[in-house]
């Protein structure tokens, strides 16, 4: 038969496992608990929100960033980051577009190429990887801190893109390429699909393959990942191959989007990339940690932060503002976070 003494014992007992309780939830379920209550607030906000119209150019806006927040999301897994992707976007876009202008037009310009869609599209693609792969080569080889290497990529990749087209947009695109950015497959945007495809895959491949697995133990202890036998140079190349692929085809669909290539198309885009990162559970202070379902509900919430503070009319220097204090907020509760369970 139990006392007083013992029941009183047992109710802090009790309060701390629901408290520990409390907090395993959130640390796992916390970000989608806040999309949620996001959700409610723009609803009440304006009506308008809820309208299948409006969630759907939600999710087609936020697709670009969402492209290029799957690779940085492994880039910040393996401990490093990428500030290039949004060069990467405009220099892709360019080159793209250039390959799938109209005959006419192409051939004023780019000596009259006439080349199928698909080609344009390993054309992005392609770019991507090659820029992603210089990144990777002076992170991995020549020991430059992340953070200074695609800083000066950044700047070099713009140039670059302004260069190929010496400032001017390269419009009058053809319907299959604008297809990509403006088409309907099954009455759902191309570039919703694409982003859904591209999350699968990078999901499975962070997940569920050698390369996933090497790249969170490279970010969660690189010292240890290298006396175990992986090749830490070899696969932090691959990953910002990888998230340059990325950032490409977010070029690709973005040129496709609005029907011209431009070279400072991405502008800002690496950091609304790393903020959806970084709000969906990835951490800059420490590696290892990250998740692709947490970084799309990340993409999202941007998304509907940048949607209803359209509808209801909020300037757009405002908007940079309350994104920026976001971001802010969620490095200083990730610091927090892991100073705790130390």
């Amino acid at each position: 038969m139990a006392t007083p003494a013992t029941t009183a014992a047992a109710q802090p007992a009790k309060q701390r496992q629901s408290g520990g309780l409390f907090k395993t939830i959130f640390r796992k379920y916390g970000i989608f608990l806040v999309f949620i209550a996001m959700l409610i607030v723009a609803s009440i906000l304006s009506p308008a929100f809820l309208s299948p119209t409006n969630l759907i150019n939600v999710v087609r806006q936020m697709s670009v960033v969402g492209l290029i927040a799957l690779g940085v999301t492994g880039v910040i897994v393996s401990a490093g980051i990428d500030l290039s992707s949004g060069s990467v976007v405009g220099l892709s876009a360019v080159v793209a577009a250039s390959l799938a202008q109209l005959p006419d037009y192409a051939a004023a310009y780019y000596k009259g190429l006439n080349l199928p869609v698909f080609a344009a599209v390993l054309a992005a693609c392609a770019v991507g990887a090659l820029v992603g792969l210089l990144n990777g080569s002076l992170v991995a080889k020549t020991r430059i801190p992340p953070f200074i290497a695609t800083l000066g990529t950044l700047t070099t990749i713009r140039g670059l893109a302004y260069l190929y087209t010496s400032g001017r947009p390269v419009s009058d695109l053809t319907d299959d390429y604008n297809f990509i950015g403006q088409g309907d497959f099954l009455g759902i945007p191309v570039p919703i699909l694409i982003l859904v495809i591209m999350a699968i895959i990078t999901h499975v491949l962070y997940s569920q393959t050698k390369f996933g697995k090497y790249i969170y133990a490279i970010g969660g202890n690189e010292q240890a990942a290298r006396v175990s036998g992986i090749n830490v140079s070899k696969y932090k190349m691959l990953m910002y191959v990888y998230a340059g692929l990325l950032s490409g085809l977010a070029g690709l669909v973005v040129s496709a989007r609005i029907g011209s290539g431009q070279s400072g198309q991405g502008v800002g885009y690496e950091l609304d990339a790393i903020a959806a990162a970084v709000i969906g559970g990835a951490s800059l202070s420490a590696g290892g940690i990250g998740t692709v379902a947490g970084t799309i509900v990340g993409a999202l919430i941007i998304g509907v932060l940048n949607n209803i503070l359209d509808l209801t009319n909020v300037s757009a220097y405002w908007q940079q503002i309350v994104k920026g204090c976001i971001i802010v907020g969620a490095v200083i509760i990730d610091q927090l976070k892991h100073h705790g369970s130390k």
